[in-house]
């Protein structure tokens, strides 16, 4: 799992046969679909790093730790992301990510993001009511209450990448599932792809991953490119298309337990 909602924006549109999904192929998701289990996923901790463009050196870092534990009977998962700007970066802040999920359906229960600057979110999902407080940054900032009843629950947009792996990867699967995140008045649906197995350079390593597509359902544009793994640390590599048409590449590793 990579937090991308972090670094979303507006992504360039381009045709594609994944728009021209049909009903008979395509496996329709909501919240709490069986086809979803997210226990396919044990403890483990992941770093990822993002470059802007040809870039060598890392615009921002942060770690990935899954932990599993009980919630009044219902098994969750719990993601601790902690990130900092890297040596490409021209200032940025730190920040503390903690997310909450329903083990087996990925239902997002709880959501905590907590800047260096101030700035905080601190959420709890309730089915489709969303509660919580959230506060800017700088010390004048004032605390708002947070109080939002969706229409729909989503899957957790900074992690849509789980959602494909959680179904499992199987070449030519084309899944269609909604997502939302704490910016969003409302979820939206995402059309995944995936094509096939190939080998990607990570970090200096060689890796056979799926590459997944994701994209906008509603136009078709390109969101996301994914490669997915099996094991640790999931996903190996993204790219992800800036308005300005520079790509934002984002690599994952997996840590060992005596790694800070």
């Amino acid at each position: 799992m990579i937090t991308h909602l972090l670094l979303m924006g507006s992504f360039l549109t381009s045709p594609s046969v994944i728009h021209q999904e049909t009903v008979s192929d395509t496996i329709r998701l909501e919240v709490g679909s069986r086809e979803v289990d997210g226990r396919v996923f044990p403890v483990h901790r992941a770093r990822n790093r993002v470059y802007l463009g040809e870039s060598s050196e890392p615009v921002v870092t942060w770690t990935n730790e899954l932990t599993l534990g009980d919630s009044a009977g219902v098994p969750v998962m719990r993601w601790v992301t902690r990130g900092e700007p890297g040596p490409a970066a021209t200032g940025g802040h730190r920040w503390e990510l903690l997310q909450t999920y329903n083990a087996r359906t990925l239902a997002p229960l709880a959501y905590s993001n907590t800047s260096s600057t101030g700035a905080y979110m601190r959420l709890t999902i309730d089915g489709t009511r969303v509660r919580g407080v959230k506060r800017g940054p700088g010390g004048d900032a004032q605390e708002e209450q947070v109080d939002q009843t969706l229409e729909r629950l989503g899957f957790m947009a900074s992690a849509s990448d789980l959602v494909p792996m959680a179904v499992g990867l199987r070449a030519g699967s084309v899944i269609r599932a909604p997502v939302w995140g704490p910016s969003m008045q409302a979820a939206e649906d995402r059309i995944f792809a995936v094509l096939d197995q190939e080998t990607v350079s990570v970090e200096g390593a060689e890796v056979v991953a799926w590459k997944v597509e994701e994209r906008f359902a509603d136009t078709g544009g390109l969101y996301a490119t994914w490669w997915l793994t099996e094991a640790s640390p999931y996903m190996v590599l993204a790219e992800v298309i800036q308005p300005d048409g520079q790509v934002r590449r984002i690599t994952g590793v997996a840590l060992e337990e005596d790694v800070d």
